[in-house]
């Protein structure tokens, strides 16, 4: 039996990458799935068991992100299953950041991250399940990447609050925390920095796109019924020995 067979999900930046694998995989599980992206043409496809619907959203408009949740609560009439993906990652070390830098990686990262699950949660019944893309650069010092791990910090430490705050609602939140992905954000990197990351993985790759949605799908389903509040790494070990 397909997992999230009649759910209906909304995939925050759900277009190529990570996040086009996991609102692939949810439909393939059965779900109605909204993914949204900045750059998707909208349409409809059939996906396995489910319907996969692209939206066109900048997730860092909140304007426009109400707007979208409006449509997804007029057409579906609420959301079972969050997942947040919508992020950008940018190289600056403490001497280059500016204003923009900050301000643009938390924007994406954080806010959007916050009101998408705000808007969400205010249609979503009991039992719902919101599953945020971290990173391991939340716990580990990166050079040149102390913006993104602090935003994805700030995810981390949202998913403890909101798994506390939403639980007499048997709502539950959970992180998956990729290492080095091989998307094509992984594939504008030099051939050093992706040798140089690949030799601190102790399976000795990159992980897949498809490999972090089947951890999405996990934490979204009945199966993770008891987990919540918790970070699910998907990092080859990188982060963890």
């Amino acid at each position: 039996m397909s997992r999230l067979s009649g759910k209906i999900a909304v995939v925050i930046g759900g277009h190529g990458g990570i996040g086009g694998a996991i609102a692939e995989r949810f439909a393939a599980e059965g779900a109605t799935v909204y993914a949204t992206s900045r750059r998707t043409e909208e349409g409809e496809v059939g996906l396995g068991t489910g319907r996969l619907r692209a939206r066109r959203v900048d997730a860092s408009d909140l304007t426009a992100l109400a707007a979208f949740f409006e449509a997804v609560s007029r057409e579906a009439g609420r959301v079972d299953v969050l997942a947040v993906n919508a992020g950008i990652s940018e190289f600056a070390t403490l001497d280059d950041i500016d204003e923009d830098h900050f301000d643009r990686t938390f924007n994406i990262n954080v806010r959007a991250l916050l009101f998408a699950t705000k808007a969400a949660t205010a249609i979503m019944p009991d039992g719902g399940t919101i599953v945020l893309v971290g990173s391991i650069a939340d716990a580990i010092g990166t050079r040149g990447y102390g913006v993104y791990g602090a935003t994805k910090a700030a995810v981390r430490s949202f998913a403890r609050t909101w798994a506390n705050e939403l639980a007499p609602r048997n709502i539950r939140v959970n992180v998956v925390a990729p290492g080095p992905t091989d998307t094509a954000m992984m594939a504008a990197a030099s051939d050093e920095v992706r040798e140089t990351l690949t030799k601190l993985i102790p399976l000795g790759r990159m992980g897949r796109a498809d490999e972090v949605a089947s951890a999405a799908l996990f934490l979204a389903s009945d199966q993770s019924s008891f987990i919540t509040g918790a970070e699910l790494p998907v990092d080859g070990g990188m982060a963890q020995v």
